[in-house]
């Protein structure tokens, strides 16, 4: 009897975590700080698009995002992650305000816009309402994902240096549907538990419409001709 009440001592505690209820909490702040940052990046760019703010150089827009990106990262665990992730959603944007009054000059500007922006609403609800009905494990797509933006990511930067249209015009393909994999993913991370951090997820779902506007505006002013 002693030798099974020093075994029974020596045996590791297991807490009994509800992940789906986790899962559902993490879900709805996430929810909730998207709604507010997106709010206040359309605040944001408002502002650049009133002030007629003049375009970041693309190196300048680089070292902001991946400088915040940091601080965020630092500090997703305290109140301050809260003040980063507004500064840095804040940042991204007020970089979109001068390309959407370049947008909003051409004749069908506004229809590009609207039509760029209720794509992205469309593709986000449709499949993050997905990915939670389902409740399909999408984890598997996490390092396909990550490789596919790696490439994208240089892609770009080609295409910028060198001035291939063509190129562009197939990377924001590609983005768009990376992005589209990433908001599977990124849901299904949260609601089976394996992102337990909100400001992270929020972090993470931001840059994937942020993204995924970007790149459907440009595919829709280079298929009308306008861009």
């Amino acid at each position: 009897m002693a030798q099974r009440d020093d075994l029974l001592a020596k045996a590791p505690i297991t807490l009994n975590v509800d992940r789906p209820a986790l899962g559902n909490k993490v879900l709805r702040n996430t929810y909730m700080l998207l709604s507010m940052t997106l709010l206040f990046s359309a605040l944001t760019a408002g502002i650049a698009m009133a002030t007629h703010a003049p375009p970041l150089h693309w190196l300048i827009t680089l070292g902001g995002y991946f400088g915040l990106l940091f601080v965020v990262t630092r500090l997703r665990d305290s109140a301050w992650g809260l003040a980063a992730v507004f500064a840095l959603t804040g940042f991204l944007g007020y970089t979109l305000g001068p390309l959407l009054n370049l947008y909003l000059k051409l004749p069908n500007g506004p229809e590009l816009v609207m039509t760029a922006l209720a794509g992205t609403g469309a593709i986000f609800l449709a499949l993050s309402a997905y990915a939670v009905v389902s409740r399909k494990d999408f984890s598997f797509m996490g390092a396909f994902l990550m490789v596919g933006i790696l490439v994208a990511f240089l892609a770009s930067i080609g295409a910028v240096l060198f001035n291939l249209p063509t190129l562009a015009l197939a990377v924001s393909a590609m983005v768009i549907l990376l992005m589209s994999g990433m908001i599977l993913w990124q849901t299904s991370e949260i609601i089976h538990g394996g992102e337990t951090n909100y400001i992270m997820a929020t972090v993470s779902l931001y840059i994937t419409l942020f993204n995924l506007f970007v790149n459907l505006l440009q595919i829709l002013g280079i298929m009308s001709g306008d861009d």
